[in-house]
């Protein structure tokens, strides 16, 4: 952190200088936003934070780099799906509509951390405050996006997952999470005017906004892959969906039935005992431990089952080494992870992309907090191509209807936003 940050009280600014903020950042080539939406969580959401560097910005592209990257200094950034590639003897070969580099962190120039009555700009501040209350916020309508078009077609996705059901009955793997693409192709957007839709839309305790040159993620997650505070080390996978009753009572009702429902408790337990086993591999032995098992937290659209591992990491643990241990997130490869891992590459069509990696930051301690990109909108800028997936978590005992079905709740907010609906 700067020495003399610049601290000014959110009651001398504009109830609208968050979005003015976002507007104004996403004009850099390198632009990270990090947004809890005023909601609770376990261990507590994502801080406010916003991060700014101009295109000729140093950054950290690789594992490898990080390893030696690891400075007195907040980084911000992402890490795809695909680092698999380099902590594994794995291989992507699907089409791939966005480009996103596989791994990239920025050191940023300025950066506003929003405190509970204040908001402070750290790095370069000369004028920053001025640049944002005059910058003009963009008239933009709601975006119409008529229909986006599946990548797998639904005879193809549920094909798929009696194929997967087989694999399961043959030993592969226990579980398995199938995801699906819908896409749209010259499309144009006013990014930062989507995001705040989808934060009306689907308010999210790990939401983000990332511009990376021409590449944008609008993300509304509500999970979080890891935290590191000193020396303990935390993980909180979801697995387990319901859609949310209409009334008190069916709501009430969903509750008890997700909480109930074995398929549900079976997928979620499986994904704690991988999430045990990653964060074993780092932790201090016997430190490994589940503070809360099947615990369930309400969202806009959806019910979902959330636990919590955690574990003591030994002095001198780096974040290279811990991500390693621990990437991609069990809750979305299944288990075993590498199987699981190969067999997604055979059953998909499209490369995830940002989409089940992670955005997060570093802190100068090396502390940090890393989502899991779910629920979010990847668009590239230059060519119009807008893409989202969705997934579930595939089991002998899934249906292969209600899966498809599930991926289409956990579409539904991403859909209203975009005025759009699913086509073939």
């Amino acid at each position: 952190m700067t020495s003399n940050p610049l601290v000014i009280p959110l009651a001398e600014l504009p109830a609208d200088f968050r979005v003015r903020a976002l507007h104004w950042g996403a004009q850099f080539a390198h632009c990270a936003y990090f947004e809890h939406n005023d909601l609770t969580y376990p261990q507590g959401p994502f801080r406010r934070l916003l991060a700014v560097a101009p295109a000729g910005a140093a950054t950290v592209n690789s594992l490898s780099e990080l390893a030696y990257a690891e400075a007195p200094e907040l980084r911000c950034g992402f890490i795809g799906y695909d680092v698999k590639n380099d902590i594994e003897a794995l291989s992507s070969q699907n089409f791939n509509g966005m480009g996103w580099p596989q791994l990239a962190f920025f050191t940023p120039r300025t950066w506003l951390i929003w405190q509970l009555e204040s908001v402070e700009i750290h790095g370069l501040t000369a004028n920053v405050l001025n640049q944002i209350l005059a910058f003009p916020i963009p008239s933009a309508a709601a975006p119409q996006v008529p229909e986006l078009r599946p990548r797998m077609p639904s005879a193809d996705y549920l094909r798929a997952v009696e194929a997967i059901r087989t694999d399961i009955l043959n030993g592969e793997v226990y579980e398995l999470n199938l995801c699906q693409e819908f896409y749209a192709e010259r499309v144009a957007l006013q990014p930062v005017d989507v995001f705040w839709r989808l934060m009306e839309a689907s308010p999210a305790p790990f939401a983000g906004f990332v511009r990376w040159h021409e590449q944008f993620l609008l993300c509304a997650s509500p999970e979080r892959f890891l935290a590191r505070q000193g020396s303990r080390i935390s993980s909180q996978p979801i697995k387990g969906t319901i859609r949310r009753g209409s009334t008190p009572a069916e709501d009430a009702e969903q509750r008890a039935q997700l909480l109930h429902d074995e398929k549900e408790r079976a997928e979620n337990l499986m994904i704690v005992d991988l999430v045990r086993n990653d964060l074993a591999r780092l932790a201090q032995t016997g430190t490994v431990r589940v503070p809360e098992l099947f615990g369930l937290y309400p969202f806009r659209h959806l019910w979902q089952m959330i636990s919590t591992v955690e574990a003591d990491l030994p002095p001198g643990v780096k974040m290279p080494e811990i991500l390693r241990a621990t990437f991609p997130m069990g809750s979305m490869t299944g288990a075993p992870k590498i199987r699981a891992m190969q067999l997604i590459e055979h059953y998909e069509t499209t490369r995830r992309g940002l989409y089940s990696g992670s955005i997060g930051y570093v802190w100068p301690n090396g502390d940090f907090d890393f989502n899991v990109v779910i629920r979010s909108l990847q668009y590239r800028q230059d060519t119009g191509y807008l893409s989202f997936e969705v997934g579930s978590a595939i089991t002998y005992d899934s249906d292969p209807e209600r899966e498809y079905d599930e991926c289409l709740l956990k579409a539904r907010a991403l859909l209203e936003v975009l005025g759009a609906r699913v086509g073939e």
